[in-house]
């Protein structure tokens, strides 16, 4: 009798050789596509829109921005984390063995290959642009950079990747040419905000990163002063994008953001009150409003692209 038969005997599960490939999907967690998707649409708006022929282009950047770079971004960070999952989410696709051996790696490879190689088919700003985010997902992860450790350049790696560099790659690819400074701008600024996204995502694994020796924001600052300063720079940018839309005599959409902070003002004192608790509310509600002015401000300057 072969060991896997007289495992099977005992009623034992045999270990796996191939990953199951419901738990590869779940392993590039498509719930995180989406802010890489709106930023790279917020870029194709923001320039005016696809010209002539171009759509077959900004329909691939879009494949480009979450089902691949966003997800081989999952990817990576979950073979680096497989320890400390295996300590806090035993149950995830790599630590519970669904994804068995080295085969996480080997996915988060070849991922990343094919997010470079149609990259490299939509022209050079995509190219570059895959690139970058490629560089940025394995240094956020994988030792020795693990940018992770430290919330303050591991949020900005990860905001600058979800949020500028799919707005920045959007605005290229629809047009074929380089973004204009005001598109430039508002990647830079809702990058920034970002950040504060990203230290929000953090509260809900504060104590496994301060027993793993990661120094996220909450951590760091403790939980009170890390959600004032996630609302902080989430706003900040927010007003200065308001002065920008302005200067360039977009009155009626300026005033469309000012609406949307000032709906997040009213909700950020219930995520103060307690941030703990709060924080994955505030993510589903004031991070909605955020990502909504976003496109108000795409739809602002696209006359411009």
């Amino acid at each position: 009798m072969s060991a896997t038969d007289a495992s099977a005997a005992h009623g034992v599960s045999a270990p796996r050789n191939y990953p199951e490939p419901g738990a590869v999907l779940e392993l590039f967690k498509p719930v995180t596509w989406f802010a890489a998707m709106w930023a790279f649409a917020c870029g194709v708006i923001s320039s005016g829109g696809p010209a002539d022929g171009r759509w077959l282009y900004v329909v691939g950047g879009v494949i480009l921005a979450g089902p691949l770079s966003c997800a081989a971004s999952q990817a990576v960070n979950d073979w680096f984390d497989r320890h400390v999952d295996a300590i806090n989410e035993p149950d995830r696709p790599i630590p519970s063995r669904r994804i068995p051996g080295r085969w996480g790696l080997y996915i988060a490879i070849f991922w990343t290959g094919v997010s470079l190689a149609l990259g490299a088919a939509l022209g050079p700003w995509a190219f570059g642009a895959s690139i970058l985010a490629a560089i940025l997902a394995w240094a956020y992860s994988a030792p020795p950079a693990r940018l992770k450790l430290n919330g303050w350049y591991g949020n900005a790696a990860v905001g600058f990747s979800y949020e500028g560099i799919a707005w920045v790659t959007g605005a290229a690819v629809a047009v074929t040419a380089a973004p204009s400074p005001v598109i430039l701008a508002l990647a830079v600024l809702y990058s920034i905000g970002a950040h504060g996204i990203m230290t929000l995502n953090d509260f809900k694994a504060i104590e496994g990163d301060r027993q793993m020796g990661v120094r996220s924001l909450p951590v760091q600052l403790g939980p009170d002063r890390a959600a004032k300063f996630a609302c902080a720079v989430m706003v900040a940018p927010q007003f200065v994008v308001v002065g920008i839309l302005f200067a360039l005599g977009r009155p009626i959409h300026a005033l469309a953001v000012i609406g949307v902070i000032v709906a997040q003002f009213f909700m950020m004192p219930t995520l103060l009150k307690d941030p703990r608790a709060k924080a994955p509310w505030y993510n589903g509600t004031g991070v909605l409003l955020f990502v909504s002015g976003m496109m108000i401000s795409a739809f602002a300057v696209r006359s411009l692209g």
